[in-house]
C-alpha cells in the first residue's frame, strides 16, 4: 500500500500539543546549553511519550512522528562536541555527523513517512525585491558594528582556535561557512518546517530558536551572546516564512559569518584591520 502525501493542514492540532513539542525542543537547552545528554535524552523521552499520548487521544495527528524527527536530529548531534576545532579529522566528524542529521530525518520523513514538508527551497521563480536588497545591506551594516564589539569584549573569539597559517585560515572560513549553512538546513528546513506543520508561525518560530540557539551556545557563542543568537534565530525563522527562499536565508547568514570569520582572524590576529571601532 503506498504511502500518501500528507499535507500540513490536514493534521489535527491542539493547544495541549505544545507541551510535548515544548519538551523535545526544551531537551536541546540540556543537551547543547548545559551539555548533559542523560537528562537531555529523558526530556526528549517524555516529550515523545506525551506526543504519543495526544495523538492517541485524537486530539493531535501526526505530532509523534513529526516531533520523533526533530529528537532524531537532536540525539545524532549530541553523538559529538560541538566545540569549535578545525583539525582535520574535527572537521570530517562534523561533516559526517551533522550532515547525518539532517539526511536521515528528511530520508524518514520522504520516503518512510512519504510526505514533502522537510524541502529545500533553493529556487522560488521569484526575483529579490529592492526590500530584500536593502535588507541585505543592513545585515552587513549592522554585523559590521555589532559581531566585533560582542566577540572582542565579551572574548568569546577564543572560543574559536587561533589561526596563523594559510592553511587554518582556510579551514576556519571552510568550517565557518560550512556550519552556517547547516544551520539554515536543520533548524529552518527541517525543525521550523515540521514545527509550522502543527502550530502557528509564531509558537514554531520561538521553539524552533530555542534548538538553534542552544547549538550556538555549546558551538561558542556564549557570554551574553543569546542577546544577538535569540533574535537572529527568530528573526531567519520570520524571513523564511515571508520569502519562502532557503537561498535568500542562507545568503542573510553568510553575510555574517563572514564577518563573524574575520572577526575572529582580527580578534587573533591583529588583521584584517577592517574593525576600527573595535580594538584588538
Amino acid at each position: 500500500m503506498s504511502a500518501t502525501l500528507v499535507a500540513p493542514s490536514e493534521v489535527r492540532t491542539h493547544p495541549i500539543g505544545l507541551v510535548p513539542a515544548a519538551l523535545v525542543c526544551g531537551a536541546a537547552v540540556l543537551l547543547f546549553g548545559f551539555m548533559l545528554p542523560i537528562p537531555g535524552y529523558v526530556m526528549l523521552a517524555a516529550g515523545l511519550l506525551a506526543a504519543w499520548l495526544t495523538d492517541r487521544s485524537g486530539r493531535t495527528s501526526r505530532l509523534l512522528a513529526d516531533l520523533a524527527l526533530i529528537a532524531l536530529g537532536q540525539v545524532i548531534i549530541s553523538t559529538i562536541s560541538l566545540r569549535a576545532d578545525i583539525s582535520y579529522p574535527s572537521m570530517m566528524r562534523f561533516a559526517v555527523v551533522l550532515g547525518s542529521a539532517v539526511a536521515v530525518p528528511y530520508l524518514i520523513s520522504r520516503y518512510v513517512y512519504g510526505d514533502r514538508v522537510i524541502r529545500f527551497p533553493w529556487r522560488t521563480g521569484r526575483r529579490w525585491t529592492r526590500t530584500q536588497w536593502l535588507y541585505l545591506i543592513g545585515v552587513i551594516a549592522a554585523g559590521w558594528l555589532i559581531l566585533p564589539f560582542y566577540f572582542i569584549t565579551s572574548g568569546v573569539y577564543q572560543n574559536w582556535p587561533t589561526v596563523t597559517a594559510p592553511d587554518e585560515i582556510v579551514r576556519l572560513f571552510i568550517g565557518v561557512n560550512a556550519v552556517g549553512t547547516w544551520d539554515e538546513l536543520f533548524f529552518i528546513c527541517t525543525v521550523f518546517a515540521l514545527l509550522r506543520r502543527h502550530f502557528p508561525t509564531w509558537q514554531a518560530n520561538i521553539l524552533q530558536a530555542v534548538v538553534f540557539v542552544s547549538f550556538l551556545w555549546e558551538l561558542g557563542y556564549q557570554s551574553w551572546g543569546p542577546l544577538l543568537t535569540i533574535p537572529f534565530a527568530l528573526i531567519q525563522g520570520y524571513t523564511f516564512k515571508l520569502t519562502k527562499s532557503l537561498t535568500y536565508v542562507l545568503v542573510v547568514h553568510l553575510l555574517f559569518d563572514a564577518i563573524v570569520f574575520a572577526v575572529i582572524v582580527y580578534a587573533h590576529n591583529g588583521w584584517p584591520a577592517i574593525f576600527p571601532l573595535v580594538p584588538v
